[in-house]
């Protein structure tokens, strides 16, 4: 693992098919859900998470693969559902970007996405790959993103910075808000363009759905949306890395932050989202680790899962409410917010004994039961 030594204390947990070696509180978190350990998952059948650069070239290439054979897999949704869903990872971005206005700034967003990522960890597992979803920690690479593994370009990368293309910052506001919260380009010229480095069907790779609500380049608080955004609107995928609203809002100091000072989940939440109604100016790690990655899809909010990134990136968040919880498990299995964004319009508030409907490939699932990890219902895996 890749700590700072300064912040976090080494323990190591050895078992016949597990070793860890984490931080004091991620160790308490490993030990809550191998004491959870039962029939239909233990030892033998947990799938471990690991940060990207932990995984074996060997194992990121076996990942590379599973991922080109979604690009190469025929949609499965219902004929002229979306046509620009044109094939089975283009049905992922299509389940999202149907259910955006619900699922983020609510309190569907951690359950869901739990859910919706699972789900693509089992897509790969049906192209092949034997491991678990791979995570990124951003505060690794806050200081050059250019260097990380994850996006250095090489052939066990997942893709390098888009091509050079000048452009000024762009901006979003969030909905109900009149604030523009800019993002700014990344160093002059160098990025922006076409992903054109990297794994053979990632540099080169094409996006379909979209865009529906693109910042554009030179007019902060300005999107750009398709004419019809379910249409075959084909073009490059887009990259533009950035690393300085990561220095502002998802360092490794703001990780450790966000789980040892949180004590309920309305804090917890609110500050990880960067909520702007308790958290003005902090658009938190999740909303800051998307614009680390920039570009398009991954600037739009509604299709962003159309970057081979935003698996990653919400690995990490599905991992920190994972470790969250796992400090005291017993009393962190509820939810906070109600069911739309920003609760606009106004709605109920989202209850544990809900139902979640993600697509065609994943059966719906009572919210309660996507709480804990290993209970060997929905899921059984841990993080490293």
């Amino acid at each position: 693992m890749h700590l700072p030594s300064a912040l976090w204390l080494t323990g190591v947990l050895s078992m016949p098919v597990l070793a860890f070696n984490v931080s004091s509180w991620g160790q308490k978190a490993i030990d809550s859900g191998v004491q959870r350990f039962n029939g239909k998952c233990n030892r033998k059948n947990v799938k471990v998470r690991k940060e990207w650069r932990d995984l074996s070239k060997s194992e990121r290439r076996d990942y590379i693969k599973a991922f080109k054979c979604l690009l190469e897999s025929p949609s499965i949704l219902p004929a002229g559902e979306a046509p620009g869903a044109v094939s089975a990872f283009d049905d992922f971005i299509y389940l999202h970007l149907n259910v955006t206005p619900f699922i983020n700034f609510s309190g569907l967003f951690l359950p869901w996405h739990r859910y919706y990522i699972h789900g693509f960890e089992q897509g790969l597992a049906k192209c092949g790959y034997k491991g678990a979803l791979a995570y990124w920690n951003h505060g690794l690479d806050v200081a050059n993103l250019l260097a990380s593994p994850i996006f250095d370009g090489s052939d066990t990368s997942l893709g390098g910075n888009g091509d050079p293309v000048p452009h000024g910052d762009s901006g979003f506001i969030f909905p109900g808000f009149t604030e523009v919260n800019i993002l700014p380009a990344g160093p002059s010229g160098r990025g922006g363009g076409c992903v054109t480095t990297g794994p053979r069907g990632i540099a080169g790779m094409q996006t379909h759905l979209g865009p529906v609500g693109l910042p554009k380049y030179g007019e902060p608080g300005h999107l750009t949306v398709a004419a019809n955004v379910l249409a075959d609107n084909r073009r490059c995928l887009k990259r533009d890395l950035s690393e300085e609203l990561g220095r502002k809002f998802a360092t490794l100091r703001n990780t450790t932050d966000l789980i040892l000072q949180t004590k309920n989940i309305f804090e917890f939440q609110t500050t990880l989202e960067g909520d702007p109604r308790y958290h003005p100016g902090n658009l938190g790690i999740h909303t800051a680790g998307h614009f680390m990655i920039g570009g398009d899809p991954g600037a739009d909010m509604y299709i962003s899962p159309g970057d081979p990134v935003f698996w990653l990136h919400h690995g990490q968040i599905d991992r920190l409410w994972w470790i969250w919880q796992n400090l005291d498990l017993e009393n962190r299995q509820d939810l906070w917010s109600t069911h739309t964004l920003l609760n606009q319009p106004p709605s109920a508030n989202v209850t544990t004994n809900e139902t979640i409907a993600i697509g065609p490939t994943m059966p719906d699932v009572q919210i309660r039961q996507l709480m804990d990890t290993v209970s060997g219902n929905h899921f059984c895996y841990v993080y490293e």
